[in-house]
């Protein structure tokens, strides 16, 4: 049986299951690893001069890693991938940056990968890139020799043509992404766009199912949405962790409805449009007041980049002015808390919350809409309100989907959310926990390697 060899940006070392902190990707990747005797290789997230490549393996998994320069984490990281290519493939065009030395960087740290990793790959390994950190590393892997099948995931969503072609070197980019065997997106749309492009601009073909061609090499391209571990999430929103969170919960709200949101202290969430959302609510609805509060849970990310340092005084100051505006001594509208939680945890705060408010501006796809509706109780569950621009709309249907630019759809969500009768969210929410449950991340996992393999 071949082995499996994951790369990324980073590696996700294996923990015990009782931390709780391990996310459902770097479960099922590892088990996956597991099974195929793999490798996972990837920036161990320290600087340092060293250019070695540590090994190291724990719980039947194997581990290479490897230190970067301040420069490469400085050009290739916060700058071609977080700069030039997270707001770019976000549709945020007014935020990217375009810089030569972004994408000096960029392509010398995937081309040190392709170096240091080469010596340690069989000929019949099956190869697994992830993300937009490292597109172009299958082609960098074939210029050293490797015939093996590579495969390429893209977490996050791929651009419309005329946004693409607005990056230095858009055609080179995507012209490396021809070495790999299969090419896969979360959703239809992003598949779509993809095609697009290459038909478009590259003069290419597509058979109109999974068979796209340019110049004579044709690779696999499918959409396979990522899922959660459903499972696991589950037996968490239902074991003595999740209870005792819950019950804090029910506690602290003294009788008001908590509407919940989680999600990484990024422009891409829409949370200073959420934040607009809820005010509107509380503008148009006085008597009504002191009947909810707002939970944001928002952990700062990528502190070193200029956007997400204003984001987060944004949002700082925007929650200081609602609270100031429409607080009273034994109420305040919004609980505003910057930092992470174990998932177990987070599960019981799910449960709690009468309304799940996931509303980013742009995703890939947000598993935070999928944990929400997991951690429901079955008898009684709360209201997902979603923006129709994240790619788990597509299949999570019963929510409530909402333009996230529009305070008033925001708003207007809230009020039906918290006027839903019992009967009618259950009818809701038992198709999308069927949906979580059936289309999980092994499923998302098995699916695509069953691709890759041929």
């Amino acid at each position: 049986m071949s082995r499996l060899i994951i790369m990324s940006n980073r590696v996700s070392a294996p923990m015990a299951k009782s931390d709780g902190a391990q996310g459902g990707l770097a479960v099922a990747l590892t088990a996956a690893l597991r099974e195929h005797d793999g490798i996972w290789f990837g920036w161990s997230g320290e600087t340092s001069a060293d250019n070695k490549v540590n090994i190291t393996t724990f719980d039947g998994v194997t581990s290479a890693t490897v230190d970067l320069t301040a420069q490469d984490v400085d050009e290739y990281y916060n700058g071609y991938a977080n700069r030039t290519l997270w707001p770019l493939f976000h549709f945020r065009l007014g935020l990217t940056e375009f810089d030569r030395e972004f994408q000096g960087g960029y392509e010398r740290v995937n081309r040190a990968f392709a170096q240091m990793f080469a010596p340690h790959l069989l000929p019949d390994d099956l190869i697994w890139v992830h993300d937009y950190h490292l597109i172009p590393l299958g082609w960098l892997l074939r210029q050293q020799g490797f015939a093996n099948r590579i495969g390429f995931f893209l977490h996050i969503p791929w651009p419309p043509t005329n946004l693409l072609t607005t990056l230095p070197d858009h055609g080179r980019l995507v012209e490396s992404m021809f070495a790999y065997d299969v090419v896969s997106f979360q959703t239809e749309e992003s598949l779509e766009s993809f095609v697009h492009y290459v038909t478009t601009q590259m003069n290419g073909s597509f058979d109109g199912d999974t068979k796209l061609t340019v110049n004579n090499k044709t690779i696999c391209v499918i959409a396979c949405p990522i899922g959660i571990d459903a499972q696991e999430f589950i037996a968490a929103a239902n074991g003595p962790v999740a209870a005792d969170s819950c019950a804090r919960m029910a506690a602290s709200s003294a009788g008001r409805s908590l509407i919940v949101g989680v999600d990484r202290l990024d422009y891409s969430k829409g949370l200073e449009e959420r934040f607009a959302g809820y005010e509107r609510y509380l503008q148009n609805h006085p008597e009504k007041r002191k009947h909810v509060y707002l939970l944001q849970i928002a952990p700062p990310s990528r502190s070193d980049v200029d956007t997400y340092q204003r984001i987060r005084a944004s949002l700082n100051a925007l929650s200081g002015q609602i609270n100031g505006e429409y607080a009273d001594i034994d109420w305040v509208p919004i609980r505003y808390v910057n930092q992470g939680y174990p998932r177990d945890q987070l599960a019981g705060v799910y449960r709690a919350a009468r309304i799940g408010l996931v509303t980013p501006l742009r995703d890939g796809m947000n598993l935070v809409a999928k944990e929400y509706v997991a951690a429901q109780d079955p008898k009684d569950p709360g209201v997902l309100i979603l923006s129709r621009f994240a790619g788990a709309a597509c299949q999570l249907k019963g929510a409530l989907l909402i333009n996230p630019y529009s305070a008033d759809d925001i708003s207007e969500a809230i009020e039906t959310a918290l006027a839903m009768p019992r009967g009618e969210r259950i009818a809701r929410w038992q198709p999308m926990f069927d949906s979580v449950r059936e289309h999980d991340v092994m499923w998302w996992r098995e699916r695509f390697i069953a691709a890759l393999a041929g």
